[in-house]
């Protein structure tokens, strides 16, 4: 009887062994992930939404877990590149569901009373000289500031291109962790703070002087893929200033890198309130967030 028990042990520990060494070659930026795709099924629940968006938010997540569960199966089975690459790339996907999973969430918007107390400091900015300055020189300047917002969409995977060209691929994880970790930190925040940009709520009023084509690509691109939810904080700004952050605590080294990524991050910026896609408010917590979690992770190294 002894021996049996005794026997049995193994095969009931083993189990729980393998789970615990599959858990440990979990990514850090994984686990931020999975830890907004639960927070995000939690939502649906919680939230007054309809029944249809509940079934598609907790299926939709429950099979993201299920696959990232047998890629990282796959991976620490047998390491090899293909696998690896896929989760060097697929948190960008996620963000970007993430990101449409929110906009699902959008709860019917009532008086603008957030809006009217934000815009009392933009106009305390822009019609104090910003405005002005910004347009002294007429089109060149505001085409810049439209130009870098849209190039906040292609800064994460060009940096991940960058670590590969430098043959640094596996500090990947180290660089999405606090990417991830701070566009999902505003992402998360949307239902609670419904808003909408000012050009919406103030109609017609402090808008840039200059409608240049880059402005319409902008406007164009938020009428069609954006979501109406929430601008506070902002998604950009922080998304913008986390890759500056996660470069340079990833590549130090890269000097000419960081000052470019962190001209850019200004400018976005600059973009959101000049061209009136945001509040002071949002692009200000946006990059108090992505501060915040780059130093959090220096900390913790």
């Amino acid at each position: 009887m002894q021996s049996t028990l005794v026997a049995t042990v193994p095969e009931v520990a083993a189990p729980r062994t393998r789970v615990r060494a599959l858990a440990t070659t979990v990514r850090r930026s994984e686990w931020v992930l999975l830890a907004f795709l639960f927070y995000a099924q939690a939502l649906a629940v919680a939230l007054p939404v309809t029944t249809a968006v509940q079934i598609r938010v907790i299926l939709t997540n429950s099979g993201l877990v299920l696959a990232y569960a047998l890629l990282t199966r796959w991976d620490s089975a047998k390491p090899n590149l293909a696998a690896a690459v896929v989760r060097d790339w697929l948190p960008l996907a996620v963000v970007l569901l993430a990101y449409r999973e929110m906009g699902w969430f959008a709860q019917p918007l009532a008086a603008p009373v957030l809006e009217s107390r934000w815009i009392v400091w933009d106009r305390l900015v822009l019609h104090g000289g910003a405005k002005a300055a910004i347009e002294a020189f007429g089109p060149v300047l505001p085409s810049i500031l439209e130009i870098a917002y849209t190039l906040v969409y292609t800064l994460a995977p060009f940096s991940i291109v960058v670590l590969y060209l430098y043959g640094e691929r596996k500090r990947v994880d180290q660089f999405l962790f606090i990417f991830v970790l701070t566009v999902l930190m505003c992402y998360a925040q949307f239902p609670f703070w419904p808003s909408e940009p000012p050009r919406v709520v103030f109609f017609g009023q402090d808008l840039p002087l200059y409608q240049t084509v880059f402005r319409r690509f902008n406007l164009w691109m938020l009428g069609n893929y954006g979501i109406h939810t929430s601008v506070f904080p902002s998604a950009h700004v922080a998304g913008g200033f986390a890759t500056t952050f996660g470069m340079r605590q990833t590549m130090p080294e890269l000097k000419w890198l960081n000052r470019l990524l962190l001209a850019i991050a200004v400018l976005i910026a600059l973009a959101t309130v000049y061209g009136r896609y945001h509040y002071l408010a949002d692009a200000t917590t946006g990059f108090v967030i992505a501060g915040t979690v780059a130093a959090a992770s220096r900390t913790r190294r």
